[in-house]
């Protein structure tokens, strides 16, 4: 029998929730892009190293491109120290496109 408190999530999951947590996206889409990236450097096995995001919220409002980008890092600090290897980030406004 598997213990599923001792069950890692997946990186997916944390992602979402990070950054749901941190600027309640209007819009928000996380792609394991880590099979495109198997037997390269930052590939530890896992499967969940590599991954992008398509994050719309109203924090980025009048924010240039470093700024949102930032700000989507910072909620996802703890992941990106540990078990993120590469991050693609795709933030943007309301409205925009």
């Amino acid at each position: 029998m598997t213990d599923s408190a001792s069950t890692p999530r997946p990186v997916v999951d944390l992602i979402a929730e990070r950054l749901t947590d941190a600027l309640s996206p209007t819009a928000l889409s996380v792609e394991n892009e880590s099979h495109h990236h198997a037997g390269h450097m930052g590939d530890d096995g896992t499967g969940e190293t590599h991954f992008a995001v398509d994050v719309e919220s109203a924090a980025f409002d009048g924010l240039n491109r470093v700024a949102r980008q930032r700000l989507v890092n910072r909620a996802l600090a703890e992941l990106l120290a540990t078990r993120i290897h590469a991050l693609r980030i795709r933030a943007r406004a309301p409205g925009e496109t």
